[in-house]
């Protein structure tokens, strides 16, 4: 019945306050929801369910999974496409991804993948302000005017963005071949003084050497993004995330922010962990072939023990536009990092640029005086 009730909360948005029954928001870094009108809080009761590794190969077939749904009311960007939670008795808004604002007619109850696990948000708002003020202030090269700027953090928005996290163990034999360097005297000639000179300088070679052999590694929470709203550099910048603290999953927490739906599945997402994995395995390679240089002629890996977790990391998401170009930017809303992108003074560059030369050439010309 619990759970029950949790899910159709969930898909209102709503939780009702215990001594007066207005809606319920979470309290950000604790474990409350607090009332805007009482304000009473209320204890959101801890789970003792422990966070599960669970099985890749058995959760691929789409109906084992079946009792992991939730319904969420959502609604979808004209422009980005993004797709994300509606709050309760919302007249107007605006898609936290590009500020373009929605279309609230259009907002649908939808079954969504429901998570395990997630972390809380934990920075506040206005911390997450402050560190994008400091970021801003930190720029080089940035228009003076972008700091005198009036940003628009109407639409700052807290976020859950969804994530898979992998875990696996792999194999990979290999054949490649291993560079080591020898010096050999070569003779040439140079002209000094007008006249010309034999002279001899040492040259490096490499001899190549066959290698084979094996690697094998263990990883745990290969961390891969779910949504494609946001760009992916920017997204896996925010790491890292503090995954040892993620608690079982309860709609309560989502209370009063926004939530990312799933875009990509769990087969797609495990795609992109092994092209995460694949760049650290050729870098194990590259350690066993040893010498001073390698060649990878070779490689398959093999995948087994593969485990999975769903899990919903807390951000701060905002769109702003300065000079007629919109610009994004995300706030890792448990340590306060900031991820954006950023205009460039052209202006200022140039001027740089110039001002070196100048100290290169006045250097030049008191040197040669």
């Amino acid at each position: 019945m619990d759970q029950q009730l949790n899910q159709e909360a969930a898909a209102t948005g709503t939780f009702g306050c215990t001594s007066c029954g207005a809606d319920l928001k979470y309290k950000v870094g604790t474990t409350e929801l607090v009332c805007d009108y009482c304000g009473a809080t209320n204890e959101i009761p801890q789970s003792e369910v422990a966070i599960e590794e669970l099985d890749f190969e058995a959760h691929l077939d789409r109906a084992s999974v079946a009792q992991d749904h939730m319904e969420l009311n959502v609604v979808k960007c004209s422009v980005c496409a993004a797709e994300s939670s509606l709050e309760p008795n919302i007249t107007s808004s605006h898609c936290p991804y590009c500020d373009t604002p929605l279309v609230i007619s259009s907002a649908h109850i939808e079954d969504i993948l429901q998570p395990k696990s997630l972390l809380p948000f934990k920075v506040t708002k206005d911390e997450a302000l402050k560190a994008f003020r400091k970021w801003i202030d930190s720029l080089w090269f940035a228009p003076n005017a972008l700091k005198k700027a009036v940003l628009s953090f109407d639409h700052f928005k807290g976020v859950y963005l969804p994530y898979w996290t992998y875990d696996a163990n792999t194999d990979t034999p290999y054949t490649g071949q291993r560079g080591e360097y020898y010096y050999i005297t070569e003779t040439y000639t140079a002209t000094e003084n007008g006249k010309s000179v034999t002279k001899t300088r040492q040259v490096r070679k490499t001899r190549w050497y066959s290698a084979s052999g094996r690697v094998q590694q263990f990883f745990d929470d290969v961390l891969v993004p779910a949504s494609q709203s946001l760009p992916q550099k920017q997204v896996t910048a925010l790491q890292p995330w503090d995954l040892n603290n993620l608690i079982p999953f309860d709609a309560k927490y989502l209370s009063g922010f926004i939530t990312e739906k799933y875009q990509v599945d769990l087969k797609q997402g495990f795609g992109h962990a092994c092209r995460i994995m694949d760049g650290r395995i050729s870098n194990l390679i590259r350690q066993d072939i040893g010498g001073d240089e390698q060649r990878i002629l070779n490689y398959k890996t093999g995948y087994s023990d593969i485990t999975f977790k769903h899990i919903l990391l807390p951000a701060y998401v905002s769109a702003y536009n300065f000079k007629g170009k919109l610009y994004r930017f995300l706030v890792n809303a448990r340590t306060g990092a900031v991820q954006g992108e950023r205009p460039w003074s052209i202006i200022k560059i140039v001027l740089t640029i110039l001002a070196v030369i100048g100290i290169s050439a006045l250097s030049y010309w008191l040197f040669r005086k």
